[in-house]
């Protein structure tokens, strides 16, 4: 009789044990889904995050564009050693750079009207740079898309030539 109170015991113990075991389980396995679930949701949230931050980056071209690229002087021919954009602005000392709040040091470069004035662009020219040229539109004076990298002397504009260049639109004018 002790022998088969034992054998019950035994059999309870494991059938109680078997019985927990498997609700421990199961809670872990709900653990685990619940937890995908919230991976999920953060996955995507992370996402739209990210697409945010990309619209939102200084460096994410608005707009492509092609034109010619060339040089110019402060005292070319039909230069007054004034900026179309920024008049007071003096580059009679040969400065071929400005600074902006957003982009720091940057190039100037002569545009037509269809780039307002402030606009920053992007072009990668070897003979210009090897690192990508980030410039701001602060003169007028070519038509079309072309650009007109301001120099810091005849030489260097001369050497520039007239060559195709594409180039990214950072920035369409003051601010925007």
């Amino acid at each position: 009789m002790k022998r088969v109170l034992n054998i019950t015991i035994k059999c309870f113990i494991i059938i109680l044990f078997v019985i927990l075991s498997t609700s421990y389980i199961t809670k872990i396995e709900s653990k685990t889904y619940i937890n995908n679930i919230n991976n999920n949701v953060n996955l995507s949230t992370m996402a739209l995050k990210l697409d945010e931050f990309i619209s939102n980056d200084i460096y994410s071209a608005k707009n492509t564009l092609t034109g010619d690229l060339t040089g110019y002087v402060y005292n070319c021919p039909l230069c007054n050693g004034h900026l179309g954009c920024m008049y007071k602005y003096d580059i009679t000392d040969g400065k071929t750079t400005y600074y902006d709040e957003t982009y720091g040091t940057v190039r100037i470069v002569a545009s037509s009207k269809n780039l307002p004035c402030g606009s920053i662009v992007r072009f990668n020219k070897s003979f210009v740079s090897s690192s990508p040229v980030i410039a701001i539109v602060l003169d007028r004076g070519v038509r079309g898309n072309a650009l007109d990298l301001l120099s810091r002397d005849i030489e260097y504009a001369l050497n520039l030539g007239r060559s195709s260049i594409t180039y990214d639109v950072l920035r369409e004018g003051w601010g925007k």
